[in-house]
């Protein structure tokens, strides 16, 4: 029967690389809402593709599932926090360096965008690709993490032999 441990051996990177990418995520959130101020200076071009804006989101990535009432917001917490945790019980007992930093990226990012939901009651949103009339959704450095974490996620389990989601930890 295997034993359900909450800490692991990779614990310790997974929670080092979670903080940084959460607090990098935060900081950068509170210098423009309160340092740049980007809700008084609207779109700022920074190239014919990218824009600074303000977009507060109620739902999840691209919008969905838009939640203004508390209820919604308390759920959408509620699971962020739920994901968070399951993540972190799977990427502590990562094997492999890819598989940690995945998982720790994926945890910065929801634990980034949860925080908002707290304070803020919705995710802060800045950057804006756009490509002549297509303009793709706004995101932030949280979405990014989520982003780059599930892509290093997808990329290690490519990397590994036909039987390694058949081996057991202790294999």
């Amino acid at each position: 029967m295997t034993r359900f441990r909450f800490w692991g051996h990779a614990s310790l990177p997974v929670l080092g690389i979670a903080v940084a990418g959460m607090l990098v995520d935060q900081a950068f959130k509170a210098w423009m809402l309160y340092g740049f101020d980007i809700a008084a200076r609207g779109r700022v071009a920074l190239t014919p593709f990218l824009d600074l804006v303000m977009v507060w989101n109620y739902g999840i990535s691209y919008g969905l599932f838009q939640q203004e009432a508390d209820l919604g917001r308390w759920l959408l917490v509620g699971v962020t926090l739920v994901v968070a945790a399951l993540f972190w019980v799977w990427g502590s007992h990562a094997t492999r360096k890819m598989q940690v930093v995945g998982f720790a990226l994926v945890i910065a990012g929801a634990l980034g965008n949860g925080i908002d939901r707290i304070v803020h009651g919705a995710v802060a949103d800045f950057f804006h690709f756009h490509v002549g009339s297509f303009s793709w959704y706004v995101f932030n450095l949280a979405d990014v993490w989520i982003v780059a974490g599930v892509a290093a996620l997808l990329y290690d389990s490519f990397l590994g032999g036909p039987n390694d989601a058949a081996k057991s930890p202790s294999e």
